[in-house]
């Protein structure tokens, strides 16, 4: 393994050694805090713009299995761990996660510190930084660090969405049979792809919802010429606000159409409806988030994914917040008083529990059903 160092805008240095690919990525370090789930993190297009950083300590132990991707690649700039397990173990595996990542050309570091990684982070927020494999000069490398322009401003939806649109039946994974079709098809959902995750559309197939996915830069007459039953706005990257197509096209989706939003698409329809959004310290990243839904009382433990959070008090009197998260009071969840329309800003296709989020979905189906 060759000598890699992790440099930070502020100028703290860390020094490991590289499993993966080789060269110099350049991105926001952002920490997540799940024990496992790192290839679904790894594909993850939430992520594009960004470095991760994994709280558990020993990564790579399970291997790397195609039938567990959130998308078709790896979206991140580079991933960062403790220890890396060079051995692994599991009947689903196809190769290794060192493998994968020289495969698909990502920088892997390992060997740091990482609890004072995120402890540095949580005290100072999320910040550039720079990984190198390949440049040995400490002091340029924090001038690249310094000189790295942030995420807030720049819309990278644009860099991860679909280029045309496609269709999708594909049912969640079971033990028995693996990945199944839906074949008794009973609704129609246009989802618009911010940075779809797969496991989103396998929880709609699962409902007996054919989905066709379109670019989030689709007009409001194409979504309409595809005749769909509900529309679904999806996760995705960065700033929501730069997204102006995102956000004018939303306003036009729930004035007709049965709506639901996870994650970016939360922060869109709250923009949609006239709210603003902000940056948040370090944001949530994880598998362990504690997020109370205001209407039943319940608390659930979610897995999450974003830097950016809803300002509850931009928000109108005809938009209603129905979950919170418990450790900071940011928004969670979403919905509109009078029109057809609920978001949440957790991922529920992460499988939390493993079924106790799947009430969202057919929340959703039963908002179409009614319209239809």
């Amino acid at each position: 393994m060759n000598k890699a160092y992790l440099v930070l805008s502020d100028g703290t240095v860390f020094e490991g050694e590289s499993f993966g690919a080789e060269g110099t990525k350049m991105g926001e370090v952002v920490f997540n805090t799940s024990m496992s789930g790192y290839q679904e993190i790894l594909t993850d297009p939430s992520y594009f713009g960004q470095m991760v950083a994994m709280t558990y300590p020993l990564i790579g132990n399970y291997g790397i299995n195609a039938d567990d991707f959130e998308s078709d690649k790896v979206w991140l700039g580079a991933f960062i761990v403790k220890e890396y397990s060079q051995i692994y173990s599991n009947y689903r595996a196809d190769m290794s996660l060192g493998d994968f990542l020289k495969q698909q050309g990502t920088i892997g570091i390992e060997g740091i510190d990482t609890r004072m990684l995120v402890r540095h982070i949580r005290e100072q927020g999320s910040m550039n930084a720079v990984i190198s494999t390949e440049i040995n000069d400490i002091e340029k490398l924090k001038k690249m660090a310094a000189e790295m322009p942030s995420i807030e401003g720049k819309d990278y939806v644009k860099e991860v969405t679909c280029d045309k649109a496609y269709e999708w039946t594909q049912k969640t994974w079971t033990l028995d049979d693996g990945y199944t079709e839906c074949t008794d098809v009973k609704r129609h959902i246009v989802a618009v792809d911010f940075g779809i995750k797969k496991n989103i559309l396998r929880y709609f197939a699962d409902q007996g919802c054919k989905v066709t996915v379109v670019p989030a830069t689709t007009s409001f007459s194409e979504i309409e010429a595809l005749k769909p039953d509900g529309v679904f706005l999806s996760n995705g990257p960065g700033d929501p606000e730069p997204v102006v197509y995102g956000i004018d096209l939303a306003k036009k989706i729930i004035e007709k159409y049965p709506t639901f939003g996870i994650c970016l698409g939360n922060q869109i329809l709250g923009l949609a409806m006239g709210g603003k959004t902000y940056k948040l310290k370090f944001g949530h990243h994880g598998g362990n988030q504690p997020v109370k839904d205001l209407e039943t009382g319940k608390v659930e433990i979610t897995p999450q994914n974003h830097c950016f959070a809803v300002d509850v008090d931009s928000l109108g009197d005809q938009v209603e917040v129905t979950h919170i998260n418990l450790n900071d009071q940011t928004v969670e969840g979403l919905k509109h008083k009078t029109l057809p329309m609920f978001s949440v800003q957790y991922h529920p296709e992460n499988g939390p529990g493993p079924q106790d989020a799947t009430y969202l979905f057919e929340r959703f189906i039963e908002m179409v059903d009614v319209r239809s």
